[in-house]
C-alpha cells in the first residue's frame, strides 16, 4: 500500500490552469507555431498539449492555419493565436466625460466611446463597459479605470471632480459586477504609462510627466515602472505649499494647483483682458503676452512657479526627462525654453523637457497597458 498522500482535486485544477496558462503565454507570445512547438516552449508532455489545445481551438484562443513551411519529416500544423479572444476596457473619468475603449491583447483598439460623465461612479463604468463591450463579453478579460484623484488598492479619493474626497472601494465594487481583474489608479500615473507606451517618453526608462488641468498632477517613471508611493499619493504635487505658512484647510484642491492650475490662469487671463472666458487659456495667455507688458509679467509668473515646481520633484527624484502634459503641452517653444533655461540654472543634474504627444489618448494607452497586464498573470505554483 503506498504511502503517498492522495492529490487533491483542488491541486489538481490548480495544476491544470497553470498548464493552461502556460500555453496561452507561450501561443501570445509565439503568434504563430506548431504543437510541437508549444510542448517544447512550455515543457508540457505532448498529450497534454494536444488536449489544452483542442480546449482552446473551441474557446477561440487558437486558429488553426494548416501546414507550416516544409521542413524535414512530416509539416506541422501551425496554430495561430487570435488576440481578440481576450479582450480588456479602459475606462477615463475626465468629467464632465467618460471614455472607455476595448481593446485586444495585442493593444488593438476595437471600440471606442465618450459621452457624459454624471450620476454614480461605479453605475456609469459598469454600465459604458458592458455597453461598449457587447456580445464579446465573455472575452473581457481587465478593466482599467483612470481617476482624478489618489488610488490605492482600487480605493479612490482626493478625486472631487468626481464627488469622491474620501475613500471609496471603486475597484472592488465594479470587479464585483463585471467579474474581472479591475485595476484603479491615478489619471496622471496612467498618462506617464501611455507616453512610455506609445509617445515622447517611448525612448526612456526614467521620466517625471507634469500634467496641467483644473489640477496638477505627476507621473513618475523610474526604471520603466510606474511609481506611486507607499499610499498612492506619489506625484500629488498640486499639494505642494505655495507660501511659507501652507493653509491647514483641506477641500482636496492643492495650495499650488488652486494658484497655478487651468481654472486660475483662466481667471486671470479674463481680468488682463475682459470678455469671453478662454477655451484654451494658455494658449491664449502667449498671445496675448506678445502685445500687453500686464500678459506677459504675468506669463513669467506662470513659467517661473511651473519650473520651481519641476526643479523641486527633479532635485529628489532624478528623472533625466520631463514631459509637459495637458495645458502645459500648449507652451510655445520660446515659453519651453524658457522652463528649460530655467531649469539649466539650478538643476543638480541634466534634465530634458519634453512636450507630451498623446494629448487625450495618453491616459487610454496607459490604461490598455495596465489592463492587459491585470488581464493573463503569469502562471506560478499555489
Amino acid at each position: 500500500m503506498s504511502d503517498r498522500a492522495p492529490t487533491s482535486p483542488v491541486s489538481r485544477e490548480r495544476s491544470r490552469e497553470i498548464k493552461r496558462l502556460s500555453v496561452i503565454l507561450a501561443a501570445r507570445q509565439a503568434r504563430l507555431l506548431s504543437r510541437v512547438d508549444l510542448a517544447e516552449m512550455t515543457g508540457l508532455p505532448a498529450a497534454t498539449v494536444t488536449a489544452l489545445v483542442r480546449e482552446l481551438i473551441a474557446e477561440g484562443y487558437l486558429i488553426e492555419r494548416g501546414p507550416g513551411a516544409p521542413t524535414t519529416g512530416r509539416p506541422r500544423e501551425m496554430l495561430e493565436f487570435n488576440p481578440r479572444a481576450e479582450l480588456v476596457a479602459a475606462v477615463s473619468l475626465e468629467p464632465p466625460r467618460i471614455s472607455c475603449e476595448i481593446a485586444d491583447s495585442e493593444g488593438a483598439i476595437i471600440a471606442h466611446r465618450t459621452a457624459r460623465f454624471g450620476g454614480d461612479v461605479v453605475e456609469t463604468v459598469c454600465t459604458f463597459v458592458l455597453d461598449l463591450v457587447g456580445d464579446n463579453l465573455p472575452s473581457l478579460r481587465g478593466v482599467a479605470i483612470a481617476v482624478p484623484g489618489v488610488s490605492t488598492n482600487g480605493a479612490v479619493r482626493l478625486a472631487p471632480s468626481v464627488g469622491l474626497v474620501e475613500a471609496w472601494p471603486i475597484g472592488e465594487s465594479v470587479q464585483q459586477r463585471l467579474g474581472v481583474p479591475v485595476v484603479v489608479d491615478n489619471d496622471v500615473n496612467l498618462m506617464a504609462a501611455g507616453e512610455c507606451v506609445a509617445g515622447a517618453g517611448a525612448d526612456v526608462a526614467n521620466l517625471l510627466l507634469i500634467h496641467v488641468a483644473d489640477g496638477i498632477g505627476a507621473g513618475l517613471v523610474l526604471d520603466g515602472k510606474v511609481r506611486r508611493g507607499a499610499s498612492g499619493a506619489a506625484g500629488e504635487v498640486g499639494f505642494m505649499p505655495v507660501d511659507a505658512a501652507p493653509a491647514r484647510s483641506y477641500s482636496g484642491v492643492g495650495e499650488f494647483e488652486a494658484r497655478w492650475s487651468v481654472n486660475a490662469i483662466t481667471e486671470r487671463l479674463v481680468a488682463l483682458h475682459p470678455g469671453r472666458r478662454p477655451e484654451s487659456p494658455v494658449r491664449e495667455l502667449i498671445q496675448l503676452a506678445a502685445t500687453s507688458k500686464p500678459a506677459r509679467e504675468y506669463l513669467d509668473e506662470v513659467l517661473d512657479a511651473w519650473a520651481r515646481l519641476i526643479l523641486s520633484c527633479v532635485c529628489v527624484i532624478d528623472p533625466g526627462m520631463v514631459l509637459l502634459s495637458g495645458a502645459a503641452a500648449e507652451l510655445d517653444d520660446a515659453a519651453l525654453e524658457q522652463i528649460q533655461s530655467l531649469l539649466a540654472a539650478k538643476t543638480p543634474a541634466p534634465t530634458e523637457v519634453r512636450r507630451a504627444t498623446l494629448g487625450d489618448q495618453a491616459v487610454l494607452h496607459g490604461a490598455i497597458s495596465y489592463a492587459l497586464s491585470a488581464a493573463v498573470p503569469l502562471p506560478s505554483l499555489p
